[in-house]
């Protein structure tokens, strides 16, 4: 990386060290963000530190729900056959600056187009960036969406769709949306590094950012010519600490002052503690097990169901989540809309798994289970799960390896068609829409990507495209509600939890929001004297 960062080791120690401070506010984060350009990426931690802080989108979600309301667009209107999307753009808005760029207009249609046409568009220079994996793009079928993007002035953009999409304006406000500066990025690509749009951002957004030390820190300023409300401390930094216990030691000392994904066992040690305070919120999110359904013998779904029928779930709930989770039946919450309640889950029944896997012609199996090196919101120690999962497959005589990967890494190589073995993952949902996680993690167009299961479903796709384009909620939610019936049949997944999610944090601190889609947010977030 070129980018010089600006702030010693040193300068962060002492301005960690003053917690009592209101100009800075320190976050311990779980762990290290792939990147700086969210639309390249999938994990909450990079979007924590990117598409939150850095940039804005067209439309915002209201910290606290899933409303969608202006962003960048102040104002919008959908034709009546839905194909037709209009966005009004805020005048005004300025990007940031950082060493090697200084904007010389404001954020206009330009913008707005680029930000799209590099994630669909092959001939688009930045599209091949990074091996050119746009992921959500790509997942949530944007190129067969998109037909066209039209450039009406300055501060009206068109969007031209092949067909209704009902969430289309929940999407724009997801991170891979975040728009970026196309001044900046021609400016990059004249100097011959297009990598800087990923590793030294400009955004819109209130934070502006100044310094990455990887797995260490990460530094950003406020944004003073902000569009929107300033945010209430001049600057933010995320320490990257991976272990949870000194998370909360670095709370208690005052050396960080909001953390995330505490200990599910740590949690009501925390509760008793009067010098730290605990919110809680049922997280929409669900952790699973995904199969790689393209290679043999799990491409057969009456194996995928004997394995689920050897898990024992709340085996896991009570070890690994300490009792803050519930068994997870289907691939969405049971807050969401569309949930469907009557499906049956698989029963816990190892004797039953080992005569299915002998049905089947199946023996002396082995299996790699992947377990994530960071606590997410779904799963708060996925080497203990895998432990307690190797267990109780070998008591159907199938032998498990255990492996793990740097985060990054486990991400991009978890994508490969013909991978090896069963990954531990989850989701946490980006829009409060059913299709974000049916479409997302378990459609035809995420095979390869976010798609971990690699599981392709005709009648299932069929189902969830279908549901995009219908009118009202009622008529959407009847077909994912069949959607949910196939995919328990099938089994491409190992249904794990559902969690509540939890964030410690000093008693100084003020106006923080959990937020129901997981991000960690801190636009309005002060601190007391």
């Amino acid at each position: 990386m070129t980018f010089k960062y600006k702030i010693a080791t040193g300068l962060l120690m002492a301005t960690m060290g003053t917690a009592a401070s209101a100009q800075s506010l320190v976050y311990c984060s779980e762990g290290s963000p792939e990147g700086f350009d969210p639309a390249l990426f999938t994990a909450g931690t990079t979007f924590d530190a990117s598409s939150h802080p850095i940039y804005n989108r067209l439309t915002e979600f209201k910290v606290g729900t899933t409303e969608a309301i202006p962003g960048l667009a102040e104002s919008w209107e959908v034709s009546e056959d839905g194909k037709t999307v209009t966005f009004h753009l805020r005048q005004g808005v300025k990007f940031h600056s950082n060493d090697q760029f200084t904007p010389t207009r404001d954020f206009n249609a330009d913008d707005v187009i680029f930000t799209f046409d590099r994630q669909g568009n092959e001939a688009n220079p930045y599209n091949a960036v990074s091996g050119g994996t746009w992921e959500y793009y790509s997942s949530m079928s944007m190129p067969d969406l998109i037909d066209s993007i039209e450039k009406v002035d300055d501060y009206t953009v068109v969007f031209n769709l092949t067909r209704p999409e009902a969430p289309i304006i929940a999407n724009m406000a997801m991170d891979f949306a975040s728009i970026v500066s196309k001044e900046y990025a021609d400016a990059m690509l004249e100097a011959g590094t297009p990598e800087m749009l990923n590793q030294a951002p400009i955004g819109t957004g209130p934070f502006s950012f100044q310094a990455y030390q990887k797995d260490a820190v990460i530094r950003y300023l406020r944004n003073d010519d902000y569009w929107g409300d300033n945010a209430k401390v001049e600057s933010l930094i995320f320490a990257i600490t991976p272990d949870a216990s000194v998370r909360y030691q670095k709370v208690q000392a005052g050396e960080c002052h909001v953390m995330a994904y505490p200990n599910p066992a740590d949690v009501q040690a925390m509760q008793d503690d009067s010098g730290v305070v605990v919110m809680e919120q049922e997280g929409l999110n669900v952790g699973y097990l995904a199969y790689n359904t393209k290679v043999a013998p799990y491409d057969n779904a009456n194996v995928r169901k004997a394995l689920n029928m050897a898990i024992d779930k709340q085996a896991i709930i009570d070890v690994v989540f300490q009792g803050s989770g519930q068994i997870a039946k289907n691939p969405i919450p049971p807050t969401m809309w569309s949930y469907n309640d009557a499906v049956q889950d698989d029963n816990y029944d190892p004797e039953a798994a080992k005569a299915m896997l002998e049905a089947e012609g199946v023996t002396d199996l082995s299996l790699k289970i992947w377990a994530m090196p960071v606590q997410r919101p779904y799963n708060p120690n996925a080497r203990r799960m895998a432990e307690l999962m190797q267990e109780d497959f070998s008591k159907i005589g199938v032998d498990v390896e255990i492996v793990s990967y740097e985060w990054g890494e486990y991400l991009e190589r978890s994508k490969a068609e013909d991978r090896d073995g069963a990954v531990l993952l989850g989701w946490t949902g980006d829009n409060g829409d059913p299709d974000n996680f049916l479409a997302v993690l378990l459609g035809c167009d995420g095979v390869g990507s976010s798609n971990r299961a690699q599981w392709c479903n005709e009648e299932f796709d069929a189902l969830i495209q279908k549901a995009k384009v219908l009118p009202t909620q009622a008529e959407r939610a009847a077909l994912y509600e069949e959607a949910q019936v196939i995919f328990k049949d099938q089994a491409p997944w190992a249904t794990i939890a559902h969690s509540m999610v939890f964030m410690t944090m000093r008693p100084e601190v003020e106006g923080y929001v959990v937020h129901p889609l997981g991000g960690h947010i801190f636009n309005q977030v002060g601190l007391s004297n």
